[in-house]
């Protein structure tokens, strides 16, 4: 096609369709809200600082070249440009982020402020909860209801859970507050871990989880009282340990002595500590029941008195066993805590077996009285939801 001279070059409709006007390939389009930063829920946003002859001058060039780039690398140049990197003190203000509290790994959960001191003379463990500092905001205006509960690992159960009271409306709880385990032995020491939890309380729902710490307490030396500041962490799993069935149902002292002008075992009940609950009150109505075995004509059995509504019974009874000292090698004394209930079976709470064919601290108190007769021999023992080959039935 011949253009004439002075005519205007016309191009038809489908020479115009077939230019490539694209720009390249496309590209998702941002959110506004990814240009604005986020607060958590009930905090208000800081106030924008005051903007300056500069920044209006430096916000017209920013529209000028919006007008001019096309691309999304060009539109995200242009907003970098306009702002500004922020003091250390708006940084600090515009970390916290809505979603970045529920998936952020490195989102802080806040520190706990505590110590403990393990009194072997005693056998107690004394946890002194100071205070907590940053706490998540778990509730919608920006707060949380703290508490701490504590557990002794493994074996974690109702039985050996303590806990604080509740501080309302506050990310930097002060509680001042001592919970005692009673009946820790130096086993304990050796191989338990105690776990130390933050929650939230809420009425109309489940509580929820802030954050954890956990402490060997084999790092603890007798009688010294050592202090930690550590940071909270998420929740971590509990091992699943050979001994999972045997579950601590709270602890027992128990007393031991070889009379040998009585010719005689004598056995004390002195008291029990952290018992299961049993009840709908959450507590329990506990008596304690002993056997000495085997006993082919059954009357080794005796009991003590039903102490009401408590889970850390005294008790103080002794009961006497005429049995010559070389038999008691062959021997083993099996002990039991119920829970009375009227009208209906007793229920089991725990028990412990000492004796030649038992192990550890309960192997080493029978020993001990073994080898020192006409002396009373005391030692806290952890009860357990089952014995090996026992039936139990009251």
């Amino acid at each position: 096609m011949t253009q004439r001279k002075g005519e205007k070059p016309t191009i038809s409709i489908q020479e115009h369709m077939a230019i490539d006007v694209c720009p390249g390939p496309i590209q998702p389009i941002k959110q506004i809200s990814d240009y604005f930063p986020r607060y958590p829920r009930g905090l208000p946003p800081t106030a924008p600082p005051p903007l300056s002859r500069t920044g209006s001058l430096r916000s017209a060039s920013l529209n000028a070249t919006v007008d001019i780039l096309v691309g999304e690398d060009d539109l995200d140049q242009a907003f970098a440009g306009a702002t500004a990197a922020p003091s250390p003190s708006t940084k600090k203000e515009e970390e916290p982020d809505v979603e970045g509290y529920d998936s952020d790994d490195s989102t802080t959960l806040g520190t706990l402020d505590f110590s403990l001191l393990y009194d072997q003379e005693n056998n107690a463990l004394h946890c002194t909860i100071n205070k907590a500092k940053g706490l998540k905001p778990m509730d919608h205006n920006g707060l949380s209801d703290p508490y701490v509960k504590l557990h002794l690992l493994p074996g974690a159960s109702k039985a050996n859970k303590l806990r604080t009271k509740t501080l309302r409306n506050t990310l930097n709880p002060v509680w001042s507050e001592t919970l005692t385990y009673y009946g820790i032995t130096d086993e304990d020491m050796v191989r338990k871990t105690l776990r130390i939890s933050v929650c939230d309380e809420d009425k109309f729902r489940h509580n929820e989880f802030i954050g954890e710490t956990r402490i060997p307490l084999k790092k603890l030396k007798p009688n010294q009282t050592k202090n930690f500041y550590n940071c909270l962490e998420k929740q971590l799993p509990i091992d699943k340990t050979d001994d999972k069935s045997l579950e601590e149902r709270g602890r027992i002292m128990i007393s031991l002595k070889y009379s040998s002008q009585k010719s005689g075992l004598v056995v004390g009940i002195v008291r029990c500590a952290h018992l299961a609950a049993m009840d709908a009150n959450g507590f329990s109505d506990p008596y304690v029941k002993t056997y000495l075995k085997p006993d082919e004509n059954k009357k080794s059995k005796h009991k003590t008195a039903v102490k009401k509504k408590t889970l850390n019974p005294e008790f103080n009874e002794e009961f006497f066993y005429d049995i010559k000292y070389a038999d008691l090698t062959k021997k083993t004394l099996e002990v039991t805590v119920w829970d009375y209930d009227i009208g209906k079976s007793n229920d089991f709470i725990g028990g412990v077996s000492l004796g030649i064919n038992a192990n550890g601290e309960r192997l080493k108190h029978w020993f001990d009285c073994l080898k020192n007769k006409d002396k009373k021999i005391e030692r806290w023992h952890t009860l357990t939801n089952e014995l090996p080959g026992s039936v139990f039935s009251d």
